[in-house]
């Protein structure tokens, strides 16, 4: 089976190439053509040279060639999600898109999630753009017969990149044993998934013919709250975690040029737990096996060996210190309001 990837070289999407190379399959890469960074492409993968942005230069790289599956991750509005249609409709037999989990209805009415509750939220405008994407595709497939599967990722990570707000820079605070600020109480639920188990579910999809017109969420079953999931981390570096916690609504205004501070408030501070169910049913071998103590002990295992990669960034270092002053300057506040 002969497959095209949009991006590759990603955190969730380099997994997902391996994991179709191991499977046996044709795999093409398109990117720019620029250095894979810690995620090189495994050998055997054909890479193809084009600018998703450029759509003369998506034309020259695709040419008259054409796939069993196209799957996409670098597709997230409704712009380019029909210009997607428009250059690939009768020339693929599956067009997977990746869109995101963080789309379900915030503030959260009822958990777990399953891929029928209602794409809402107002406070993110990267979901509210692949809601919009999501639209174009299935008007495509209801109107065209274009042969779209959509695919929910929520928070993946892999062994070079901690899913955590700040990175690295907060993994370092933790291990060194400096303050480290949690959104809200740190007792939300949260759902963290290794890339190499979505990467299970996902190519399992590919090729699967009845999962045309269909979506899906890919996570892990383990539910954790934001305390345990830093807590773990601390433990795995044999020190404890210094956690503070200052409300979410906080970050817009200690912090407002901080790419997370939107992030949390719109998504990370929910609870985020899901029914796997459905991925179950059409991926059978989908069943996610790295917990997050295992994930986070190939994350400090990495980080030993890739030292340089994985360095602290003293910007947001200062950032996230400006966020430990920011909690101490509310409880001053409201230490000063007490009788």
């Amino acid at each position: 089976m002969k497959v095209l990837y949009i991006g590759g070289t990603g955190t969730i999407s380099s997994s997902c190439v391996a994991e179709s190379v191991r499977q046996g399959m044709d795999v093409h890469v398109l990117n720019r053509g620029r250095t894979a960074g810690v995620r090189p492409l495994p050998d055997g993968v054909t890479t193809v040279t084009g600018d998703v942005h450029d759509p003369e230069s998506m034309r020259a790289a695709l040419g008259g060639s054409s796939y069993d599956v196209v799957i996409n991750f670098l597709s997230y509005g409704a712009e380019d999600a029909a210009a997607w249609v428009d250059l690939l409709a009768g020339r693929i037999g599956q067009y997977i898109h990746i869109s995101t989990a963080s789309m379900y209805h915030k503030p959260v009415r009822k958990v777990p999630f399953v891929e029928s509750t209602t794409r809402y939220n107002p406070y993110s405008a990267y979901s509210q753009d692949k809601i919009a994407a999501e639209d174009v595709l299935r008007r495509a497939y209801e109107e065209r017969g274009f042969p779209v599967t959509i695919v929910r990722p929520s928070h993946t990570y892999d062994d070079a990149r901690p899913p955590l707000p700040g990175d690295w820079t907060a993994w370092d605070r933790i291990v060194r044993g400096d303050e480290l600020v949690v959104p809200g109480d740190g007792t939300s639920l949260w759902t963290l998934t290794h890339a190499s188990d979505f990467a299970v579910g996902l190519v399992g999809l590919a090729g699967n013919w009845p999962a045309i017109g269909e979506d899906f969420h890919i996570t892990s079953d383990e539910v954790l709250t934001w305390n345990e999931i830093y807590d773990v981390i601390a433990k795995t570096a044999g020190t404890e975690a210094r956690l503070l916690h200052l409300p979410s609504e906080f970050l817009p205004i200690v912090a407002p040029d901080w790419f997370w501070s939107s992030l949390i408030v719109g998504d990370l501070s929910h609870s985020a737990v899901f029914d796997n169910s459905k991925i179950k049913r059409f991926v059978p071998a989908f069943r996610p096996v790295i917990t997050w103590p295992a994930g986070a002990r190939r994350l400090l295992e990495w980080r030993a060996g890739h030292a340089e990669q994985a360095r602290p960034d003293a910007g947001t270092d200062a950032l996230l210190g400006r966020l430990v002053e920011g909690h101490q300057a509310a409880v001053s506040a409201v230490r000063k309001l007490a009788p």
